[in-house]
Parts: C-alpha cells; sequence; structure tokens
C-alpha cells in the first residue's frame, strides 16, 4: 500500500481546494497537486529508468518529482547541491541512475565529464538521459525506492537503500510523535534533498494533509553546506510564519542567538525539531526561553532518519526523546543502541546491514534509556577514546558544553591513550587567549575532571565540509583533524608539564 498516494487522494477529495505546498512562484492545491504528481509518475514510469536522480534546489518542482518517483515506485536518488563534482558523479554512476531531473544541467554535465542536451520535463526541471551504462556495479536490494547518500567519514558518500515500507513507517511515526495536523504550515530550511527533510518535511506533513512551504534555499539564508544568513532566515521566518521547522544545531544557534540580539521570532511556532548532530541541553534550555519550543531527536539514515524525538508533553532537554511507535530499542554490554522493528535494505552493491545474529540492528551509537523511557545518546561507539588513566570518553559531550561557551564557536577533542585531555578551538577572529582558557575553564566546571580539557590548540579556520573538516550534517571529521593538528598535538603532549597549554 502506498499510504503517501492514498493519502493524497484523500485529501484531494476532502479538502480539494486546500493549500498543499509553495514556494513563492508556484502554489498547489491538494486536488492539483495530486493531478500532477501522477501525471508524472505516468511519464516517469514510460522512461522505464534503472534509476532518476535529482539534483535542484528547494522548491515545488522539486517535491513534485520527488512524491511522482515515490508514487511510481522508481528508486530515486536525491543529491544535495552541496555535492562536490566528484561527489555527483560517484553518487550517480554508483546508484546506476540513468536518469537525472535537475535545474542545474551545466553542472551535471561538468561533473560527468559529458555534453548531454538537457530536455524541458516539469516546471523548472530539465532532464538528462545518459547514453549507455553508468553504474560502476550497483547493486538494488529488492523494493529499493530511495537511495540516500551519506556523508560518511570520507569525501565520497556511501549510498543507503531504503524501501517506501519504510520510508512511509518513519512519516507516519513522525506525524503521531509531533503532532502534526491539517492545521500546520510547516517551512522548509533544510535541503529536501538531505534525508531528515524529505521524510520529516515532506511526507510527514503530506500524510497530515498540512501546507508546505518550500522557498528556494537562498531565500531561507542558506548557501552551499555551511553558509548562513541568519538575518535572511529570520525574515523567512517572519515571512512564511510556519507551525514548524527542523533545524541542525548550528542553525539552531545561529537563531537563538539571532533572538537573543533582538531580532523577532514568529509566534506561530510550535514545534521546532532539531537533530543531525548533538545538542546541548543549555542550548535547548536558552532556545525555550526565547520563544522556540525546540525538540530533540536522534537517527540514522539507514534506519528511515528519525528513531527517537521528544515531543510536545513528552519533553526532556538532554535527552533526544522517546522511540518512535514502530521502534524497539536494546543495549550491547558496552551501551551501543541496538534496534528492532527497523526495516532496512542495505547499503548499495549488496553491503549488509550490521545486525547481530537475532535480528538487531548496531547503531554504533552508545547511550541508555532513563527511568521514564528517553533515550540519552552519549556519543559515537568509534569515537570513544580511553585515557591512560583508564577512564572512557565520548568527545562529543565535552564539545558540547565547549560550544556553549563565548568565544568558542567549535571544538573537537582529543585523549586517546594520553594522561590529559586537548581540544582543538576554532574560536571568534577576535577572542584572545585568556578568553578562551576562560571560556574552557567555564566548561570544565560542568565536567568530571577525567574529562576537563587541559590543553587547547587554536584552529586557524573553521570546520567546514569544504575543507574536510565537518561532516555535511555538522559532526566533525576527527581523523582529518587529527592529522592537520597533529604537529600542535604531539607538542603539547611531549611537554613534561600538565599546566594549560594552548597554541
Amino acid at each position: 500500500m502506498n499510504l503517501i498516494l492514498t493519502a493524497l487522494r484523500r485529501h484531494a477529495a476532502d479538502h480539494p481546494r486546500r493549500l498543499a505546498m509553495q514556494d513563492g512562484m508556484t502554489s498547489l492545491t491538494y486536488e492539483e497537486l495530486l493531478h500532477q504528481a501522477t501525471e508524472l509518475a505516468q511519464r516517469l514510469r514510460a522512461l522505464e529508468p534503472h534509476g532518476v536522480a535529482v539534483f535542484a534546489d528547494n522548491g515545488c518542482a522539486w517535491a513534485l518529482a520527488d512524491i511522482a518517483l515515490h508514487v511510481a515506485g522508481i528508486p530515486s536518488i536525491p543529491l544535495p547541491l552541496f555535492f562536490s563534482s566528484k561527489q555527483i558523479a560517484h553518487a550517480i554512476r554508483a546508484s546506476g541512475a540513468d536518469r537525472i531531473l535537475t535545474d542545474q544541467p551545466s553542472r551535471v554535465n561538468q561533473a560527468l565529464g559529458v555534453n548531454i542536451e538537457p530536455a524541458p520535463f516539469h516546471r523548472d526541471l530539465q532532464l538528462l538521459t545518459l547514453p549507455g551504462p553508468t553504474s560502476i556495479g550497483a547493486e538494488l536490494a529488492p523494493g529499493t525506492t530511495k537511495i540516500t547518500f551519506t556523508s560518511g567519514t570520507t569525501g565520497e558518500p556511501k549510498g543507503v537503500c531504503l524501501g517506501r515500507d519504510q520510508i512511509e513507517t518513519v512519516a507516519q511515526s513522525l506525524r503521531t510523535a509531533s503532532v502534526a495536523s491539517a492545521d500546520d504550515c510547516h517551512l522548509c530550511l533544510l535541503p529536501l534533498a538531505t534525508l531528515l527533510e524529505n521524510i520529516a518535511g515532506l511526507y510527514t506533513p503530506l500524510l497530515a494533509g498540512a501546507r508546505i512551504c518550500i522557498p528556494s534555499l537562498s531565500q531561507v539564508g542558506l548557501a552551499g553546506s555551511s553558509g548562513l544568513d541568519v538575518s535572511q532566515m529570520v525574515t523567512a521566518l517572519n515571512t512564511w510564519r510556519p507551525s514548524s521547522l527542523i533545524t541542525v544545531p548550528q542553525t539552531l544557534q545561529a537563531l537563538v542567538g539571532a533572538a537573543q540580539a533582538g531580532l523577532p521570532m514568529p509566534s506561530t511556532l510550535r514545534y521546532v525539531a532539531v537533530g543531525g548532530a548533538p545538542v546541548s541541553a543549555e542550548l535547548l534550555r536558552i532556545a525555550q526561553t526565547m520563544g522556540l519550543p525546540v525538540y530533540e531527536g536522534f537517527g540514522l539514515s539507514e534506519c528511515g532518519s528519525v528513531v527517537a524525538v521528544n515531543r510536545p508533553g513528552e519533553n526532556r532537554p538532554g535527552s533526544v526523546g522517546k522511540p518512535l511507535a514502530h521502534v524497539r530499542l536494546d543495549f550491547a554490554a558496552d551501551g551501543e543502541i541496538l534496534l528492532l522493528g527497523v526495516p532496512w535494505r542495505g547499503y548499495l552493491n549488496g553491503d549488509a546491514p550490521p545486525r547481530l545474529e537475532d535480528g538487531r540492528l548496531a547503531t554504533g551509537d552508545i547511550g541508555h534509556l532513563d527511568e521514564d523511557g528517553f533515550l540519552h545518546v552519549t556519543g559515537r561507539k568509534k569515537n570513544i577514546f580511553i585515557t591512560s588513566f583508564g577512564r572512557n570518553v565520548a568527545p562529543e559531550w565535552i564539545e558540547r558544553e565547549l560550544v556553549l561557551q563565548a568565544p568558542v564557536l567549535q571544538a573537537a577533542v582529543f585523549g586517546e591513550g594520553r594522561r590529559f585531555n586537548t581540544a582543538i578551538v576554532f574560536a571568534s577572529p577576535d577572542a584572545d587567549a585568556a578568553s578562551i582558557d576562560a571560556a574552557i575553564e567555564s566548561a570544565n566546571r560542568l565536567l568530571p575532571d577525567y574529562a576537563r580539557v587541559t590543553a587547547w590548540i587554536r584552529a586557524g579556520e573553521p570546520f567546514t565540509p569544504a575543507n574536510g573538516t565537518l561532516t555535511h550534517n555538522g559532526r566533525p571529521r576527527r581523523e582529518v583533524l587529527l592529522s592537520k593538528y597533529t604537529v600542535q598535538l604531539n607538542a603539547i603532549y611531549q611537554s613534561t608539564h600538565e599546566t594549560r597549554h594552548h597554541s
């Protein structure tokens, strides 16, 4: 059963004139959306594609293409505009996509090293038909309807195969958890090509019969993977006056800063989800005081995005909320979070999901449930280091406290096999050593002795996806940072003194 198509038919029959989506140039009622999506689905089926990549800016055209592919059951491959040419080419070839819907055909041609003449398809989207086989051995699991590419730990993104059942189950569970209704107006702040916005920002509102606002990324202040014009984003919030948003920690921190500076936030907001990377409980507390009803969640691309989330009436800052209705949790002896009830079709080319013999899915994240059933995620299992005193330390925990302290903007903590911990810190350009010392001292007062930062190195540039030191969802690339600052780190640890060092 196709829940999205069923919902569109129901809304079109019951409320044909209700506004379904708009982007500033285009507005579609549910009746119009159903008609155009089903018509596009027929046109796409007639092409008999192996897979269709979508490489375009946010807007109704992107949403229509994605919904049509979902209705048609054709594997879709959403490609973020912030992907490099190398990543675009890898994703297209690895997935075996032989059709591309795009509003930027020249970028695709350049990435692939071809010169294919685009054909008009629908609205701003043009169709590129790739000649001959494009696959480098793509093997899709049966039932795959979407391939989402994660940023991974290297520059080459990894393709995760998802099925319609998994996608719609997550969207339906999120509808219940977020109390989404037909009265909602959801504003897309993240690229629709990111799985979280695709499922929670498009499919969940459609199931509820809500209105979806999809301005271009530049209209909400986004540029590339990490460029943010916060005043433009606040303007968009007050223009569209949404009831719901999805943010990542860096965006939330910028919005909180804007609110603290006196920029107005719309009174219509009722549910602001934040995920993608760990969030400080203190930042969540400040957000609430500034009138931003923020709810932290947790998920993985392999699980169809969201696994657990806080929700109205059940919100515990510091946790990532209670598991969604379809999810069952368990824990390994070392605290690794294990999941049941989450169907997954594996990675591209037949790589199997990391399941235990009894079918439980190993997430790679360490955490625990509290007495009231809220999930707390401590950090990534692979990131935990052991100090020379035998203490296990999750660096994400320390980093959350550091970045709350002005003038620290970003931080990555290291200490594997060492007698003390060192942080690589990117701070405000006008900050001096004394102010960074004071910030670290403030964070240390919130931490036990084994987790405190004794030394720090000042990063010469921010952590960004462009320079390889940050993933696209905001997590530090630790192996890159370790390599980049290895000389300074070694110099610190070679010192015989354990007073605070900085470089």
